[in-house]
């Protein structure tokens, strides 16, 4: 299964888990659930079970054989923290990445509340980032349970931003990452929306990161915002997106 991934913050993908049900409305055009369900049952395949829930141990190691740096999203494909994945599956995820100490993890959620509610059972090693999925100023509650973690990163992924965001509280936030929705169906995103969310990141001195405006023809439409990109991230890490 492929690990390199296209996904302008990261380097490579790590699925130890796969599936997932929704939750809120960003998840109603899910990239991953679109294209896990076509192999459904072809024999063999990673996703003949389609989008079902799947537990994967034989993969939990694999990031220890990946000997140079790499910025990792973890479950692209999944949520580490939907409520079906076991509490000690979470940990042994989580071990591997204490292990992988040369590697950087990024964990992105919408289960706010399980990740407040196991955060504390958990040992957060500082290569660890973590983030949840925010799609309109509904669900900004979710960064709360967030500030419960003691990750050395954590961070908001508002994507697909499907409105505005009025005021973010962004104590506590470290990186924000902003983009549209992509594929079929996607649902419009406004620059007046990313606009207003960028000025209060550079109010607040929170490195911001423009994803892309998505849409059905997602590389016609590009990520430049205003004439350039905004490529922000945490500090001390500008050059590891650049070096892979």
């Amino acid at each position: 299964m492929s690990v390199k991934s296209t996904i302008e913050w990261t380097n490579s993908t790590w699925n130890p888990v796969t599936g997932c049900t929704k939750v809120s409305p960003a998840c109603k055009n899910c990239y991953a659930e679109t294209f896990s369900e076509r192999w459904r049952g072809i024999p063999g395949h990673h996703f003949e079970q389609g989008f079902d829930l799947r537990l994967w141990p034989e993969r939990i190691d694999m990031p220890l054989s990946w000997k140079k740096h790499r910025m990792i999203f973890v479950n692209s494909m999944s949520d580490l923290f939907h409520e079906r994945v076991p509490l000690a599956f979470i940990q042994r995820v989580f071990q591997t990445m204490e292990k992988a100490y040369w590697h950087t993890f990024q964990i992105l959620t919408k289960r706010s509340e399980r990740l407040a509610e196991v955060g504390p059972d958990l040992n957060w090693p500082p290569n660890v980032w973590m983030g949840v999925s925010i799609e309109t100023a509904n669900y900004l509650w979710r960064a709360d349970h967030l500030r419960k973690v003691s990750a050395a990163v954590r961070f908001l992924s508002l994507e697909p931003l499907l409105g505005p965001m009025d005021t973010i509280d962004l104590s506590g936030i470290h990186w924000i990452i902003v983009g549209g929705e992509s594929g079929p169906g996607a649902r419009p995103i406004d620059a007046a929306w990313i606009r207003d969310i960028h000025k209060q990141c550079h109010r607040e001195g929170v490195p911001f990161f423009f994803k892309q405006w998505g849409g059905a023809q997602k590389k016609r439409n590009g990520r430049l915002l205003d004439g350039r990109t905004w490529d922000g991230i945490p500090k001390g890490h500008a050059l590891e997106l650049e070096l892979q």
